[in-house]
């Protein structure tokens, strides 16, 4: 069986421009694959989560009886380790979860030192 001459340049053609619109997809045109979104999401998610829970943080910083010696070592505390100190004073733990949240512990401290 003899295949028609214009056969062979069409199905080139068509592997060329299926190739380039991948590469323009996923370059360009915002394409992701499913692991990439699922990362996405997740990140995005607990940025939320981080954003919902600075509140309760804070209302435990207020209503915790050593709040006012927790106070004193965060103003002490070096930049880089006042995260640890609100993460021990278990402020920035999470209902339900069993240690505390790095991300949320940051964030409570924009909000703590706002206030003070």
């Amino acid at each position: 069986m003899t295949l028609p001459e214009w056969l062979k340049p069409a199905v080139l053609g068509f592997g060329l421009g299926a190739v380039t619109v991948m590469i323009v997809g996923f370059s360009w045109g915002g394409w992701v694959t499913g692991s990439k979104a699922d990362k996405i999401s997740s990140d995005r998610a607990d940025v939320e989560v981080v954003k919902a829970f600075v509140p309760v943080c804070v209302a435990r910083s207020i209503s915790d009886p050593n709040a006012a010696k927790t106070l004193a070592e965060l103003e002490k505390a070096q930049t880089y380790n006042r995260d640890d100190v609100i993460m021990d004073s278990g402020w920035a733990t999470l209902p339900g979860a069993n240690s505390p949240s790095r991300p949320l512990a940051l964030a409570c401290i924009e909000k703590i030192m706002e206030k003070t």
